[in-house]
């Protein structure tokens, strides 16, 4: 890519910068090759027009620098005058410039000064009042443009004016009025032999060259006054440069916040970038009035403001509702704005007063926030409706291919071979709620989905009732009502969450039946009452969670561990008598408990626990398993 290097740096034509690339043609280069090379012209033609951008305003600059010069060591009016035309035809780069003053006892314009021009007639017209472009201009003092001036309807046409046109071949012309004060004195023109649209910033330029122009003309007029032209003129340079660095900051601020959205940036880096353009300090905050980036420019004299301590409800609803940033003692600040939606604000303590374009460059930041801030929402509930998708296609569907189901939950970074808990939540809920639980559970690599007005909640962990204690308590801060969930677990693999989903379900279901609006419980923590009052009457459910290992030992070892505790509690917990009713030593008995303290944790025998075991065994006996 070197050969764009090089034409670059020789400053090359346009039409150079397509050799490579048909030069790689002609070669028979791959096409990977030819759309590198075609990519890398683009990228040079850019830089060069950049390049070009900088040097004309350089130029244009210099210009303005070298007329107020001229006008600082005026000497010869003439010569100034003579000057500005040339400028104005160069820096325009046009056939024609040319430059009219007002006659006060004749009441017409006449021609002062031209540069370019090869017609008599055309350099000896005069205009009346209102006659042409020029007339117009002068009569009206507004700035008129055409691309084809001889056949534009918008100008009263005379056959000495049309003459003096055509003589010269003039088609393009731009005329700007020469003020002095609300006085029109004369008219700028720069002119062209072809058709040829004028840009605003060459409106611009033309109009601070005529004003250059006027400055000289009265300085001749009003010698006695010189002085005060020339502080006025110090005035002017010192408002364009002012300007030009405004322009220069606003272009380098637009640079580098689209560089951050094409490379995929942040907040973090529209703020930092802004802090670079324009010094102070500077907090994003969010929706919530919560610091979510801080940036400050090195050396910077000011602290950077706490949203903490400053009142900033007033402030941002202004700046909402008047489209624009505003000022609050030493803090400038600007709503962040998308649509409907408050997404924040960025709070600025400059460390000089900003100017009109300052502050539009901390609004064009606020802008990019939104924008950013819009995108990061976007794909966070594009990537939670995904996940919300696998929870439901877990709940809902039988799961047939397990490795399938594990290999998509590992893509959303969820193991689902590891223990999690299942919580389902409240009861008629809206999407706020859901907007809730998708953050909960994306912060905890889980899943969340909303189902029939309940929400569910699948998050890796071992410990249902804290998890539903927690979901409870801060789903119901969040929506401001009592909020109920349940929770079941821990369960290992795809195939066990839909039942522990109904399992959840059937616990909130037991609290909403026992009045405990607002709280939170595992399935566990019910025991049969959960049997009971659940509506989904899970008997098989329950037998497990409650004698489930002890029954799967006797399937696997073929022992009576379950007879012994039947005839252990028909027994009223006396060891001889389950011991004659088994037929066997009461050290057998013994063993045979300790064997089920160590498969069901040693307080089994608790009364809060032993009453759901022997309920467990009586459905265990009665579905004849």
């Amino acid at each position: 890519m070197h050969e764009y290097l090089d034409l670059l740096a020789r400053e090359a034509a346009l039409v150079e910068f397509e050799r490579p690339v048909v030069a790689a043609r002609a070669a028979g280069a791959p096409a990977e090759k030819i759309e590198d090379l075609e990519q890398a012209k683009l990228r040079a033609l850019r830089v060069r027009a950049l390049l070009e951008r900088r040097r004309r305003r350089e130029e244009e600059l210099s210009a303005l620098y070298d007329t107020a010069g001229d006008l600082a060591g005026l000497r010869d009016v003439d010569a100034v005058l003579r000057a500005i035309v040339h400028r104005v035809r160069t820096l325009l780069g046009v056939d024609v410039s040319y430059l009219t003053l007002n006659d006060t006892e004749l009441g017409d314009t006449y021609m002062r000064i031209t540069d370019g021009s090869v017609a008599a007639s055309f350099q000896q017209l005069r205009l009346p009042p209102g006659a042409g472009l020029g007339g117009l201009v002068a009569l009206t003092g507004t700035p008129y443009a055409t691309a084809n001036y001889p056949t534009d309807p918008r100008f009263q046409h005379t056959t000495e004016i049309d003459k003096g046109v055509a003589d010269e071949g003039l088609i393009a012309i731009l005329g700007v009025p020469l003020r002095l004060g609300s006085a029109v004195i004369g008219v700028l023109f720069a002119a062209n032999r072809a058709e040829r649209p004028f840009a605003r910033e060459e409106v611009a330029l033309l109009s601070s060259l005529a004003a250059h122009a006027a400055v000289a003309l009265d300085t001749a007029r009003l010698l006695s006054e010189t002085q005060t032209a020339l502080a006025e003129l110090s005035a002017a340079n010192a408002v364009i440069q002012a300007h030009s660095e405004s322009v220069e900051r606003a272009a380098d601020a637009h640079d580098r916040m689209t560089a951050v959205v094409l490379r995929g940036g942040g907040v973090d880096d529209v703020a930092a970038d802004l802090v670079g353009v324009l010094a102070g300090a500077l907090v994003v905050i969010d929706a919530q009035g919560r610091a979510v980036a801080t940036a400050q420019t090195p050396g910077s004299s000011g602290e950077p403001p706490d949203p903490a301590v400053v009142e900033l409800s007033e402030a941002v609803a202004a700046s909402r509702s008047e489209g624009r940033s505003v000022r609050r003692d030493d803090l400038v600040i600007a709503a962040v704005v998308a649509g409907a939606d408050n997404l924040g604000a960025l709070l600025f303590r400059p460390d000089r007063p900003l100017t009109g374009a300052d502050q539009r460059i901390l609004e064009r930041a606020a802008q990019v926030t939104a924008l950013l801030l819009l995108f990061r929402r976007t794909v966070a509930d594009a990537e939670a409706q995904v996940r919300g998708d696998l929870l439901d296609d877990l709940i809902s569907r039988p799961v047939a291919e397990p490795d399938a189901a594990r290999s998509r939950a590992a893509r959303l970074g969820l193991d689902v071979d590891a223990p999690f808990v299942l919580v389902v939540a409240g009861d008629g809920l809206r999407q706020r709620a859901l907007s809730w639980a998708r953050t909960f559970a994306a912060g905890r690599h889980g899943l969340a989905v909303m189902l029939q007005g309940r929400l569910a909640l699948l998050l890796p962990g071992d410990d249902p009732t804290g998890t539903a204690r927690q979901v409870a308590r801060e789903l119901t801060r969040t929506l401001g009502q009592a909020v109920t969930a349940g929770g079941a677990g821990p369960a290992r693999g795809a195939p066990a969450v839909a039942a522990a989903y109904r399992e959840a379900g059937q616990c909130l279901d037991a609290l909403l039946a026992l009045g405990r609006a607002g709280s939170g419980a595992g399935a566990a923590d019910l025991g049969y009452v959960g049997l009971l009052l659940g509506d989904g009457r899970d008997v098989g459910g329950f037998v497990r969670r409650v004698a489930g290992p002890v029954i799967e030992y006797d399937e696997r070892r073929g022992t009576a561990l379950v007879r012994t505790l039947e005839a252990y509690f028909d027994a009223g917990g006396g060891l001889a008598k389950a011991a004659e009713g088994l037929h066997v030593h009461v050290n057998t008995v013994t063993q045979r408990l300790d064997r089920v303290a160590q498969l069901l944790g040693a307080d089994w025998h608790q009364p809060g626990r032993v009453l759901d075991l022997q309920l467990a065994l009586r459905l265990h006996r009665l579905r004849g398993v």
